[in-house]
């Protein structure tokens, strides 16, 4: 499974790359306005500075709902850096765009997935990724794990291409839940994917550890 951060900060995107298990980055208007990033040119100029600092694939969402303002921003986007990957919400014209996208060589993520039936539509116009909101999910009272799982079984018996790109990721638990469930990629926070390195029985071993070479310096 690949991993996704799930942020617009340039800082903490260092963080996760500097680990070395970054794969990509995902992106949209609420995490570019959380930073601070306003009109078209910053938003432009930041989508090219996270593709120059990660070797994977970049979310860049358009924020236009027309199938003919999709097409023109996407575009736009695509052009900015080989790496970008043109997130499109899942609404009718967002499907004809894709559709679109795929025809003409620019790959795209389609965002904004709540059900199995808009998983299958995103893939058969030819999504590079889909992304279903897992943490969303949870909030309505539903398993949002549950759709991981519907997806990789029918993504695996149709044999489409398209990668199962689980978002809205609330906790390391949510990771490995991921994990297991078969989700291609794993978008989150930075608080998520740090949370996998701790367990308090390292934190306990490792004391002991120190403590006891103490006695041999």
């Amino acid at each position: 499974m690949k991993f996704f951060i799930d942020t617009a900060n340039l800082a903490q995107i260092k963080e996760a790359n500097d680990l070395g298990i970054l794969d990509g980055v995902t992106t949209n208007p609420s995490l570019m306005a959380k930073e601070g990033i306003k009109g078209t040119e910053a938003v432009m100029a930041h989508y090219k500075a996270i593709c120059e600092m990660v070797d994977g694939d970049i979310s860049a969402e358009v924020v236009s709902t027309d199938f003919d303002g999709i097409v023109e921003e996407g575009k736009k986007l695509a052009a900015i850096h080989p790496n970008i990957v043109v997130k499109v919400p899942m609404i009718k014209d967002g499907i004809k765009a894709i559709k679109w996208f795929t025809d003409n060589g620019i790959r795209t993520n389609c965002t904004l997935i709540f059900s199995a039936g808009q998983a299958i539509l995103a893939a058969k116009a030819g999504a590079t990724y889909v992304s279903p909101f897992i943490g969303r999910i949870d909030d309505t009272g539903w398993d949002g794990m549950d759709l991981i799982h519907q997806l990789r079984q029918i993504f695996s018996i149709q044999g489409y291409k398209t990668e199962i790109l689980a978002a809205s990721i609330r906790n390391p638990n949510h990771i490995i839940k991921c994990a297991e469930a078969g989700a291609d990629v794993c978008t989150c926070p930075l608080a998520s994917i740090l949370g996998l390195l701790k367990h308090p029985l390292t934190d306990s071993g490792l004391a002991q550890f120190l403590e006891d070479a103490k006695k041999f310096a």
